[in-house]
């Protein structure tokens, strides 16, 4: 019903305006048609004025060329130099009652000048034998009875502008050249006249030569070119009518866009131009026709108006309605984001919770199991095969909590500068020995790769896992490409993927020639637990690592997939800026393995138990004395009664109201030179601020090794 009445409206608005606007579009039309030609009339009329002044000129001018022929008809040239006064005074006369005359000479034929008008006496050094308008009639370019015009010329120190009215002087007794009389005019005279012609309209008047060059012009531009190239609207015109007519084109000194007529002076190379701008014309035009429709124009937008405003208040109710149904589908959009946040949010949350007492579990398990092992060395081999399957299976699920806190952001990294085509290269013998000889692997290294800021081992790790989800994804054997390249993500890119920020990137590409995946399964890939491997194969969590880890590094990773034709995962990155390499550029300190007996005092602050004698234990057998308690406050009393103290070894989670790193920070006010190694199973914001270990902070995750204790507190205690 409303789309009916809108349509209806729209038909009587069409029948309203249509028809005032076709008539006013042919009048317009029209009226637009007759000004141009009435335009074109009016310039090719002050063209014809401007010609019937030029020709004048150029006739007196003539006039004067032929007075001073007849002055030395009779005279040969060491008359006239004999009598140079005389013919000085004469000219100089002449010169001074002819506005446009600037200058008169006689030149003999080898170039020299017998006498002029403004010099007297002339000497050698105004040699004109190299100039045009003289090389041009001793050359015989030029009839003897012929007027030459010359091109604009620039003299004295104030390059003062003059072009040259030249005539042949009466040949010699046997018909040789004789030399030339030449009349300099200034193109200022043209100026006066040629002022009064642009005052009705004209813009600019020209008097040009048929090769291009400019002999006056009003208004002079200071940018103008003193000859029109070949190119040039005017040269084509005269090519096409050499007599006169009327153009339209642009200008190609100022690229403004103009009509021009032009017309030829009889028995000379010279024309005369006038032009006016188009825009101009086109603003008189609109001048003439607005007045006309000044009364027209107001009723057809009154009756415009009315139908809009009808059309306006059917519409309206619909595009209220539209604007709800894009609210709706916007905000179940933003509600499913939030939902999977919130889901995400959830899982890591219990990720965190689950592994700080996991990884405690873990420790007590892995850290007996290595003593036990080391201390029943001399079983059976069936004792010590029990003892290594259960360790396995520990290790198996330390694994396992260490991908939850991937996933979930939360374990702790430590980036460096990374040489990311080194990082591959040293890998290529792992990843041959994991993936079997049926996998070909090329790596394709870029040359001039910016180094990376992201924690080395984790890279690895991520890479050795997509390195294995490849290898799985090709059961007949295929091929695996690991690409490097520097990247750029710009703001398009950014806008078009969450949390991702514009930027510099290092890309790592890893490509499969496997099944490849459905757009479905690609949707799914990253999320924890998802797989598509059958059950007991896959713990899906090997992609969440991956994601978890490049998104806590600050970087950013995509999937692109087809089925039957293979697998791309494309890492990228953070670069390396350089405040990050002055603060990555420390001096390693190599890890210290413990062969022999050590010497040293330890504390250890543990308040779970079983993890706290776990590490007593292991500490005491390789030789260090250990002092231990269950919470910094009575960490600090002993740090106080026992000086001789070297390290102090805490779990960042602590009871009593005192984490460790408060408790850390208390003991190196005591003591400033004392070594501090940290360890927790779930790192709080204690020492870890945006993913990252903060700078200087010595740590070991739960759940870990006796053997990797000692080698983590040898180096601690070294450095």
């Amino acid at each position: 019903m409303r789309f009916s009445a809108t349509r209806l409206l729209w038909a009587l608005v069409v029948l309203l305006v249509a028809g005032p606007v076709l008539f006013f579009s042919y009048l317009g039309w029209r009226s637009y048609h007759d000004h141009f030609a009435n335009t074109r009339q009016h310039l090719s009329r002050t063209v014809e004025v401007v010609r019937e002044h030029a020709i004048n000129v150029f006739e007196a001018n003539e006039l004067v060329a032929s007075k001073i022929e007849l002055a030395t008809r009779n005279m040969t040239d060491a008359d006239i130099r004999a009598n140079e006064a005389d013919l000085h005074k004469l000219l100089k006369d002449i010169v001074e009652r002819r506005r446009q005359v600037q200058e008169i000479w006689v030149i003999d034929r080898n170039g020299m000048p017998l006498v002029t008008g403004n010099v007297f006496p002339v000497t050698k050094e105004f040699d004109q034998s190299h100039q045009n308008y003289f090389r041009v009639f001793k050359e015989g370019k030029v009839r003897p009875n012929e007027l030459f015009i010359s091109r604009a010329l620039r003299s004295g120190p104030q390059q003062n502008v003059y072009f040259q009215v030249v005539k042949a002087r009466t040949p010699g007794p046997n018909g040789e050249f004789n030399g030339v009389d030449v009349v300099s005019v200034e193109p200022k005279y043209f100026h006066g006249f040629f002022s009064q012609i642009t005052e009705n309209g004209i813009e600019t008047v020209v008097l040009v030569r048929d090769d291009g060059f400019v002999l006056a012009r009003y208004p002079d531009p200071p940018n103008a070119l003193d000859q029109l190239p070949p190119a040039n609207p005017f040269r084509r015109a005269i090519g096409e009518n050499p007599v006169a007519g009327v153009y339209e084109a642009r200008s190609s000194v100022d690229g403004v866009e103009r009509l021009a007529a032009y017309q030829k002076l009889p028995t000379l190379p010279v024309y005369v131009m006038a032009t006016m701008s188009r825009q101009s014309a086109v603003d008189a035009w609109r001048e003439n026709f607005l007045s006309h429709m000044i009364f027209g124009v107001p009723a057809t937008l009154a009756l415009l108006a009315l139908g809009l405003l009808a059309i306006r208040y059917t519409q309206r109710e619909s595009e209220a309605v539209s604007q709800l149904r894009a609210e709706a589908v916007r905000r179940e959009a933003v509600e499913g984001q939030l939902r999977q946040a919130q889901k995400m949010e959830a899982v890591g949350r219990l990720t965190g919770g689950v592994a700080h007492d996991f990884n405690n579990l873990l420790t007590i398990v892995i850290g007996n199991l290595d003593i036990l092992q080391r201390r029943l060395k001399d079983a059976d081999d069936r004792v010590r095969a029990s003892i290594e399957n259960a360790r396995t299976g520990a290790t198996r699920a330390a694994t396992l909590t260490q991908r939850l806190l991937a996933f979930s952001r939360q374990q702790p990294l430590a980036p460096t500068a990374i040489d990311v085509n080194k990082l591959v290269a040293g890998m290529s013998d792992l990843l041959r020995r994991t993936l079997g000889e049926t996998v070909a692997i090329e790596a394709v290294l870029a040359g001039g790769l910016w180094r990376a800021h992201v924690d080395a081992n984790q890279l690895e790790s991520a890479l050795l896992n997509l390195a294995v989800n490849a290898r799985d994804a090709m059961p007949d054997g295929g091929k695996l490409t690991i690409e490097t390249a520097n990247a750029y993500l710009d703001d398009a890119y950014s806008a078009a993927h969450d949390d991702v920020k514009p930027g510099q990137y290092v890309m790592i590409a890893i490509a499969d020639t496997g099944s490849g995946m459905t757009p479905e399964t690609v949707a799914s890939a990253f999320e924890p637990f998802f797989t598509t491997k059958p059950v007991g194969q896959g713990t899906g969590l090997g992609l969440s690592q991956v994601y978890g880890f490049v998104k806590q590094s600050s970087g950013h990773v995509a999937i692109y997939s087809e089925v039957n034709h293979g697998t791309t995962v494309k890492l990228y990155l953070p670069k390396l800026t350089r405040a990050e390499e002055h603060s990555t550029d420390a001096p390693r300190v190599e890890p210290v393995f413990v062969e022999s007996m050590q010497e040293g005092t330890i504390l250890v602050v543990e308040d779970d138990e079983m993890v706290r004698q776990l590490s007593v234990d292991a500490l005491r057998d390789a030789g260090y004395t250990v002092i231990h308690c269950e919470d910094a406050r009575r960490g600090l009393a002993l740090l106080n009664q026992h000086p001789e103290i070297d390290l102090l070894f805490t779990d960042v989670v602590l009871t009593g109201g005192m984490n460790g790193r408060q408790l850390a920070e208390e003991a190196k006010k005591m003591r400033p030179g004392l070594k501090v190694l940290f360890t927790t199973g779930y790192t709080p914001n204690a020492i870890v601020h945006h993913g990252r270990l903060d700078e200087g902070i010595n740590f070991i995750g739960k759940p870990f090794s006796a053997a990797a204790l000692l080698m983590k507190v040898g180096t601690v205690m070294k450095g």
